[in-house]
């Protein structure tokens, strides 16, 4: 059977976990991080496109709305007399360089990105990040420089969001593999209370396939962008069944398994 059949009958069938147990390590590691790989792509779509879509706002706004200026010494410095709020689509740039705003006053404006009087603020998950324009470059600084700078990262993005992809993935697989030996762990007291006799080597194999379930479901929520409640107690508790049903197929009276 291969891994990809394996995948689609682990859902539904604890008879092929239960078969799992004989199958060699590499095969069922090769199968976690195949799992893995699933799991995130509504995570790295939805990050991709998001940010895609961010820099070209970003790099929209500033081409068509914002004044001409220039930062000099640290200050942003314009003809506008009054602080500018720029919306475009689900971005919000806030251009002040009267020095009307402070940091402190972003949380509650719904900004994504300031540009204040001597700083930068970068607004995300209810949080701000101010960065002084002094840390940029000694050098005066104009609109194309910055239309510039925009560009730049725009090329760089296929690049940025690969290695921001294998960040993922690689957080994600160990998160998948600590998740799968802690099943396993449970699976010890699930196969006493069953009353069948298994070493963990062969419940490590099981507790792999028994999250499949579970990781397909939110898999496809995360798709449709739909939240489940209490979506850790779901997911334990759909792949502790699984597991316990897998080690029910077991006979009672099965012989030492090698």
């Amino acid at each position: 059977m291969n891994i990809f059949t394996q995948i689609a009958k682990s859902i539904y069938s604890p008879k092929v976990i239960t078969e799992s147990r004989f199958q060699g390590i590499g095969k069922t590691i090769l199968f976690v991080f195949l799992l893995t790989l699933i799991s995130i792509f509504p995570v790295v779509y939805y990050m991709s496109v998001g940010i895609s879509e961010a820099v070209g706002s970003v790099k929209q706004s500033i081409q068509e709305d914002l004044p001409s200026f220039k930062i000099e010494e640290g200050v942003l410095q314009s003809d506008l007399k009054a602080p500018l709020t720029i919306k475009n689509g689900n971005f919000t740039l806030i251009f002040d360089p009267t020095g009307a705003i402070d940091q402190g006053e972003l949380t509650g404006m719904n900004a994504n990105v300031a540009m204040l009087k001597e700083e930068i603020v970068l607004a995300a998950g209810g949080e701000t990040n101010a960065v002084p324009y002094s840390l940029f470059s000694s050098e005066m600084m104009t609109k194309d420089d910055l239309i510039s700078l925009v560009d730049t990262a725009e090329s760089s993005l296929p690049v940025l969001l690969g290695l921001l992809f294998i960040v993922v993935y690689v957080f994600s697989s160990g998160m998948k593999f600590i998740e799968v030996s802690l099943l396993a762990l449970f699976g010890l007291l699930l196969k006493n209370l069953a009353g069948r006799k298994l070493q963990y080597r062969h419940l490590w194999r099981m507790a792999a396939y028994s999250t499949t379930l579970p990781t397909i479901f939110f898999t496809i929520m995360a798709f449709l962008k739909t939240e489940v409640p209490f979506s850790f107690s779901v997911n334990w508790f759909v792949a502790s069944m699984m597991l316990l049903l897998a080690i029910k197929e077991i006979p009672a009276k099965n012989p030492t398994e090698s």
